[in-house]
C-alpha cells in the first residue's frame, strides 16, 4: 500500500485497493477531503474494509444506477445476506419486512408495488402538502426559547418531516419519537460494522412496526379515510392490489425514507448555509432561487454516500475491474456530487451554478419515490427557518455521526 498525503488513507495505484476505515473520524467528519484525493487518483477501488469494488465518477454512479444489470435483489436470497456469522434465524421479522420492500426489489413485482404507490408521491400531489409544510415549520419555530441555544435537529429538522409522513399515511402523529425509534434500529442495519446487538435490536424494532402498522391496516380496512394507508388498501393495477405483507412493508419504507434522508439533509444544508457567512435570505429570494438552493444543498453535503447493488451477471465495469454474479458493488454518492470532471469549482458552495445536478436521490427504476416531497419540505422549511430567523449562528462546532453510508449531523445547536 501507498501512504497518501492524508495518514489515515492507503492507496495502491497499481491495484487500485484502498484501505481507509470508514469510521475514523478524520474521513466521516470531512469525507471530501478524501474524496478529492481519489478524484485524482481513481475513480474506482477496491475499498477493502467493504471487500468490493466502489465507484465514486459522477458518470460511473449515474451509468451504474441505471444499468439494468444491477440490482438491488441479491441474487442469493433476501438483502443484505451475509449477517453476523451467516446465521439469519433472529432476523425473521426485519427479513419479512424486506422480502416485501419495493427498494430491494427489482420488476415485475418493483415494477407492481411502486406503480400502486407512486400516486400519492407525484408532484402534484405532493404540492397540496405546501401550506401544511410551512404553517408546521412555523409552529415549530415559535416553540424555540428565546435567549436559549437550540438544537435544531430534534426541534425542528426531526420532527417535521416525520410528522408530516405520519399525517399522510394516517397514523397518529403522537407516534413520531416511537416511529423515530424504530426506524433508526433498523437503518442500522446498513452501517458498517454492525453487531448481533444491533441486529436483534432491528429485528425486535422491526416486529413492534410490523404489528402496529397491521392494527392500523385492519382499522382502515372497516373504516377508510383520506390518507395515505387507505389509498394504498384500496389501489389496484390490473386487477392486483398490495397484499398485506407488502402493505406493511411499503409503509414502513414511506415512514423510514420519508424523514431519515430528510433530517440528515435538513441538517446538513443548514449547516452548509451557515458556513457561507452573511445574510442567509440571499438564497431564498424568489421560488426559483430557493430551489437552486435547495439542489446546490443537496450535491454539496448529500444525506446518504453509499448505495449498493449485486451483479446480475458477470461484467467488465472498466479494464481490470470484473464483477462476477451476486458481487456487490458500492456507488458512492457523495463522492460523486464532488467529481471535478463534472462540477466546476465542486468543493464551492454555488447554487446559481449552471452545471446543476446531482445523484443524491439515485438514478434509474429505484430513484427516490419521495423526492417531490423531500425538495418541497427543504424549500420550505429552510426558507421559512432562515427568513424568521436571519441572523440564526451555530453554537457550538457541528459534529458529524460517525456512520459512513448515512451522512448527518450528531447535534446542530445555534443562537438566533
Amino acid at each position: 500500500m501507498t501512504k497518501s498525503t492524508l495518514s489515515y488513507l492507503a492507496f495502491d495505484p497499481a491495484t487500485r485497493r484502498l484501505r481507509l476505515d470508514p469510521r475514523e473520524p478524520a474521513f466521516f467528519l470531512n469525507s471530501y477531503e478524501a474524496y478529492g484525493l481519489l478524484h485524482e487518483a481513481s475513480n474506482a477501488f477496491f475499498w477493502e474494509e467493504f471487500g468490493f469494488w466502489c465507484f465514486g465518477g459522477f458518470g460511473d454512479v449515474n451509468r451504474l444506477l441505471r444499468d439494468r444489470r444491477f440490482g438491488r435483489q441479491n441474487p442469493a436470497g433476501i438483502p443484505d445476506s451475509r449477517g453476523v456469522g451467516q446465521d439469519r434465524t433472529h432476523l425473521k421479522a426485519f427479513d419479512g419486512i424486506e422480502a416485501n420492500s419495493m427498494l430491494e426489489l427489482e420488476p415485475p413485482v418493483h415494477t407492481r408495488l411502486r406503480t400502486l404507490v407512486n400516486r400519492a408521491f407525484v408532484s402534484r400531489q405532493v404540492e397540496r402538502l405546501r401550506p401544511r409544510v410551512e404553517a408546521l415549520a412555523n409552529e415549530l419555530i415559535d416553540r424555540f426559547e428565546p435567549g436559549k441555544a437550540v438544537d435544531l435537529l430534534p426541534a425542528f429538522a426531526s420532527p417535521l418531516p416525520i410528522t408530516i409522513i405520519a399525517e399522510m399515511l394516517g397514523v397518529p402523529v403522537e407516534m413520531g419519537p416511537r416511529l423515530l425509534d424504530w426506524s433508526h434500529q433498523m437503518v442500522a442495519m446498513y452501517i458498517h460494522g454492525r453487531t448481533r446487538e444491533t441486529e436483534e435490536t432491528a429485528n425486535r424494532a422491526a416486529g413492534e412496526f410490523s404489528d402496529f402498522l397491521r392494527g392500523y391496516v385492519t382499522e382502515r380496512r372497516k373504516k377508510p379515510g383520506d390518507d395515505l394507508l387507505s389509498l394504498l388498501i384500496s389501489a389496484q393495477e390490473d386487477d392486483q392490489k398490495l397484499s398485506e405483507d407488502e402493505l406493511v412493508s411499503s409503509a414502513i419504507l414511506l415512514l423510514n425514507a420519508g424523514h431519515e434522508a430528510t433530517v440528515h439533509q435538513t441538517g446538513n444544508a443548514i449547516h452548509s448555509i451557515l458556513a457561507q457567512g452573511g445574510d442567509p435570505r440571499r438564497f431564498f429570494t424568489s421560488p426559483e432561487v430557493t430551489a437552486a438552493t435547495v439542489e446546490e444543498c443537496l450535491r454539496f453535503d448529500a444525506p446518504l454516500h453509499m448505495f449498493m447493488r449485486y451483479a446480475y451477471e458477470e461484467i467488465q465495469i472498466a479494464p481490470g475491474i470484473v464483477v462476477r454474479p451476486g458481487q456487490t458493488i458500492g456507488l458512492l454518492l457523495g463522492m460523486a456530487n464532488h467529481d471535478p470532471h463534472a462540477f466546476a469549482e465542486p468543493q464551492t458552495f454555488r447554487p446559481e451554478r449552471t452545471d446543476q445536478k446531482n445523484v443524491s436521490f439515485g438514478a434509474g427504476i429505484h430513484f427516490c419515490i419521495g423526492a417531490p416531497l423531500a425538495r418541497l419540505e427543504l424549500q420550505v422549511s429552510l426558507r421559512t427557518l432562515f427568513e424568521r430567523h436571519p441572523q440564526l449562528h451555530l453554537a457550538e462546532q457541528p459534529r458529524f455521526r460517525d456512520t459512513y453510508h448515512f451522512h448527518g449531523l450528531e447535534r446542530l445547536a445555534v443562537d438566533f
